[in-house]
């Protein structure tokens, strides 16, 4: 997928997460989210800066969290989280037109949007479907991948075999089922599993 169609889907998908996230009560955006340790409020703020941010700065502030993206990702996270969520809101809503993005792959930036949106939705009981095209692009660049997510590890030795969607990947024991699904699933959310079935599934959990 060519860099200006990702951005396509990941302004339309930051601005269909900004529509959600105007809907929430107070009491949801404290509720933890599936990014382990977050609460909906802090995942938002990741969210935003991720969007913000630009590769000098990253640089920096990476540089500051000494060389530890855990730290990094922390600190902006709980920076952001500070501020009021209409203020947030109208932060990502600037950010559906805008291309900046930190030093690592455009698609990198579509996972942002996508896996951290369900992160948000799915344990408020929200659904969304991204678009297909989107999820399968995403998923052929992450099934060969390590960078941060370390999802071709995690699902090494497995086939993966969507139910909806023509696509599959590996060789192995089977999990199946939705590719945002699956997607979730090769990030570590082990919410996701929920959705998916297959004799690799246990497998799947244990290295979650």
């Amino acid at each position: 997928m060519k860099p200006q169609e990702t951005w396509k889907y990941i302004h339309s998908e930051r601005d269909q997460f900004a529509d959600t996230l105007e809907s929430l009560s107070s009491q949801q955006w404290s509720t933890p989210s599936w990014c382990e340790g977050w609460s909906v409020h802090e995942t938002v703020g990741h969210v935003v800066a991720a969007a913000e941010q630009t590769p000098l700065n990253f640089y920096k502030e990476f540089f500051a969290a000494g060389l530890k993206f855990d730290v990094f990702a922390q600190r902006g996270a709980a920076r952001l989280a500070r501020i009021e969520p209409a203020e947030l809101i109208r932060r990502l809503r600037a950010r559906t037109s805008t291309t900046n993005h930190p030093p690592a792959p455009v698609m990198a930036m579509l996972g942002e949007i996508v896996v951290h949106g369900d992160d948000v939705r799915r344990p408020l009981g929200l659904v969304h479907q991204s678009p297909e095209p989107a999820l399968v692009a995403l998923a052929n660049s992450w099934k060969n991948s390590n960078l941060l997510i370390g999802s071709k590890t995690r699902i090494a030795g497995l086939q993966l075999r969507a139910t909806d969607v023509d696509w599959s990947h590996g060789a192995g024991p089977v999990v199946s089922g939705p590719l945002q699904s699956l997607i979730l699933a090769m990030t570590g959310r082990k919410g996701s599993h929920q959705d998916l079935s297959g004799e690799g599934l246990s497998i799947l959990a244990q290295r979650s």
